[in-house]
């Protein structure tokens, strides 16, 4: 289970679409998204693909999507 884990970790990545205006949001989603690096609407970013990466946009689910 641990080789698992570092496989995802080393290698894997996922593609984060910031799809939906934040405007009306509170600020705390707000720095989410910019936290991931993402400014622009339909701006797609990579990431490591871990369950603390996959968490915040759990977080956002209605701002970001996961492109796989």
């Amino acid at each position: 289970m641990a080789e698992q884990n570092q496989a995802q970790a080393s290698g894997g990545t996922i593609r984060i679409q910031y799809y939906r205006s934040f405007i009306t949001f509170p600020k705390t989603q707000k720095q989410i998204v910019r936290s991931i690096g993402l400014t622009k609407m339909n701006q797609i970013v990579e990431r490591p693909d871990n369950a603390s990466m996959r968490g915040v946009v759990a977080k956002v689910p209605h701002l970001l999507r996961i492109i796989e």
